[in-house]
């Protein structure tokens, strides 16, 4: 990660607020999740990709959390964050990605603390009802990895990147709450079959784009939840060529190891922990879990995972 995060207090918000008052253009307010997330900036750039990622929310309801986009010339990237109001402030953030994790992120932290709801930073796809959870460290092909088995039409998706989960009893669900998919540009050159997609994209100086991937796979593919049955965690280690069937109990060691592979959390800390883990505990319980080594093609990767889910 190339930002950090500061914890702030409501004081030190209002103070905050009202220094970058005149970079406060746009006011727009988005629903994640059941959550009304506002963002202010001046920036008209993100104001557009965060309409295009997420619902939206009617200006009547007030939000529940806030997210100022701002810049700050000579500083460097950073988070200031009041987790008592629930308000971020994201100083000279250029890149979209980071933004759009945050602002998920923000919604997280309010779901986790008084809902029960958790955020998984991941893949879920579905394959004849039954979930498919793909996550692991960044440059692990997850992005690569959930569009190879979006090329069978039997398998559906409810997010490609971040989603929510609950535990029901036994079972755990995976939620959407995205509009929209952001992809990037290298896509193409690995699946062929989402080459116009990409074409079709408005890509930003990171060489990604925010779009509606209905257009490549249909309305009836996309699905708003499933129950999570498969969970897959990458690494890429060239030592080590295999796929290797996990306990719960030793998938989750090497979940809490790499920070729940969420470098976006907002809040760290004793509790917050025991509540992850918690989740994660449950979600790999009732799970076949796998490790899965991305180090070889991606078909032979693809091959490795989809005999381990029998497709």
């Amino acid at each position: 990660m190339r930002y950090s995060v500061e914890l702030i207090s409501p004081d030190r918000k209002i103070e905050l607020a009202e220094e970058y008052a005149d970079q406060v253009l746009y006011e727009v307010k988005s629903e994640i999740y059941g959550c009304c997330i506002k963002l202010l900036t001046a920036m008209r750039d993100v104001k557009s990709r965060w309409e295009e990622s997420f619902y939206f929310m009617s200006q009547s309801i007030r939000s529940h959390g806030r997210m100022y986009v701002v810049n700050d010339p000579g500083g460097k990237n950073r988070v200031m964050y009041d987790p008592q109001s629930k308000t971020a402030f994201l100083v000279n953030f250029d890149y979209y990605g980071w933004i759009k994790s945050l602002a998920l992120s923000l919604a997280g932290d309010i779901l986790e603390d008084e809902h029960g709801i958790h955020s998984v930073h991941g893949a879920c796809l579905d394959l004849d009802g039954k979930g498919i959870c793909i996550i692991g460290g960044s440059g692990t092909g997850k992005t690569t990895h959930t569009y190879g088995l979006l090329r069978d039409p039997r398998v559906r998706v409810v997010s490609d990147d971040w989603f929510f989960g609950r535990i029901y009893g036994r079972d755990v669900l995976g939620y959407g709450s995205e509009k929209n998919f952001y992809i990037r540009s290298e896509l193409s050159s690995i699946w062929k079959e989402f080459s116009w997609l990409v074409e079709r994209a408005e890509l930003d100086s990171m060489g990604r784009g925010v779009v509606d991937l209905r257009w490549a796979i249909g309305k009836g593919r996309i699905l708003p939840l499933t129950t999570i049955r498969h969970v897959f965690i990458l690494k890429r280690d060239h030592s080590d060529d295999r796929i290797a069937r996990l306990s719960p109990e030793d998938a989750l060691q090497i979940v809490e190891k790499n920070g729940y592979f969420n470098p976006h959390l907002l809040v760290d800390g004793d509790l917050k922990r025991r509540i992850r883990s918690g989740f994660f505990r449950a979600m790999l319980s009732s799970s076949s879990v796998w490790e899965v080594n991305t180090t070889g093609t991606p078909e032979e990767t693809q091959s490795m995972i989809r005999d381990a889910i029998g497709v």
